[in-house]
């Protein structure tokens, strides 16, 4: 074969006696080729140096082999790290990633949407803003049967493609583990309701003391305290009152460095006095002292499910899709904030 000839689908498909179509899907790790098929292929392609055609795509489709993600920040461990994993898919797929971030506005996740919708961009992954209660502007992508994955924060009413992580059972976890230190006074730094991700915590949280017969005191219960300076200010407010809770179980890491930040300032024992879980397991948890006890939300993984889910959505008939959702186990990762070890 002259080896200045641009190799096709059609060229691969020739050599394994297979059609274009079952040659594309193979790359794209689609779910109904054989792993035998979408090995060979994957290694012919390394073999004849296949690279896709992105202006071929393009006059075929409209589009142009690249996915839109919308997140809340870009700043945050979490979400750069779901990022890593839906590029790390995409990119074996001769796709590219264009992002954009809503900093938790309503509005700006309006118009980032619209933004990707009229950069045609193929499909389309979204954790929502803090302020979203309205998802009006994702219809654009509904009407023209354009994939849509959210991913973390979701439309809960919504019949969509969805990939989670389980919440309740996770925030249900971290409390049963404060309770097993001997915590009985245990406080909650809870999320914005708005939001599916912080209503399953609090929900869990709440659980879990009704399953060991403690009551739950709304004074132990912390709203829209996620930030570092909200964990400061509720440390603040938990040193002033007459009672000092002997466990929190926080949202969310930054509002866990806060709580923990002041509480030590002012002289309080930790994990002696009062027992400290975050959630998110941001990178820092291991190296402050003391080592801060989070759940860990397997963020690469999550990356991954979204963009495989998108591409089987791509690959899929509109006639044949079906919402999906996908979940993913977080784990307890117990360090010295919540236990003597």
């Amino acid at each position: 074969m002259d080896s200045n000839k641009k190799i096709t689908l059609q060229d691969l498909a020739l050599k394994l006696h297979t059609t274009p179509a079952t040659v594309s899907r193979a790359l794209q790790n689609n779910p109904r080729i054989g792993k035998k098929m979408i090995k060979a292929v994957k290694e012919l392609a390394e073999q004849m140096n296949y690279h896709p055609d992105p202006i071929a795509h393009h006059l075929r489709t409209g589009r142009g082999s690249v996915i839109g993600v919308v997140v809340p920040r870009i700043d945050r461990n979490f979400f750069s790290s779901v990022i890593g994993g839906i590029e790390r898919v995409a990119g074996k797929a001769g796709y590219s990633v264009i992002i954009s971030q809503s900093n938790e506005l309503y509005e700006n996740e309006k118009a980032a949407v619209k933004a990707m919708f009229m950069k045609k961009v193929d499909a389309l992954a979204v954790s929502l803003a803090a302020e979203t209660t309205d998802y009006s502007h994702f219809e654009p992508f509904f009407s023209k049967n354009i994939p849509i994955v959210f991913f973390d924060r979701i439309p809960e009413e919504l019949a969509v493609n969805k990939v989670i992580v389980n919440n309740f059972e996770a925030a249900y976890q971290s409390v049963v583990h404060l309770l097993e230190q001997g915590c009985q006074r245990i406080a909650h730094l809870a999320g914005p309701q708005t939001l599916n991700v912080y209503r399953e915590r609090l929900r869990g949280y709440k659980q879990a003391l009704i399953d060991q017969g403690i009551p739950i005191n709304p004074q132990w219960i912390i709203k829209d305290a996620i930030t570092l300076e909200t964990g400061k200010s509720a440390a603040l407010q938990f040193l002033k009152s007459s009672w000092l809770p002997d466990g929190i179980f926080c949202a969310g890491d930054f509002s866990a460095m806060g709580v923990m930040h002041e509480l030590r300032k002012a002289g309080v024992s930790i994990p002696g006095q009062v027992a400290i879980v975050g959630f998110a397991d941001e990178p820092f948890c291991e190296f402050v002292e003391p080592s801060l006890s989070s759940v860990n939300q397997l963020t690469l993984p999550i990356g991954e499910e979204v963009a495989s889910l998108l591409f089987r959505e791509m690959e899929t008939n509109i006639s044949e899709r079906t919402p999906q959702t996908v979940q993913l186990t977080a784990q307890l990762r117990v360090r010295k904030s919540s236990s003597s070890m």
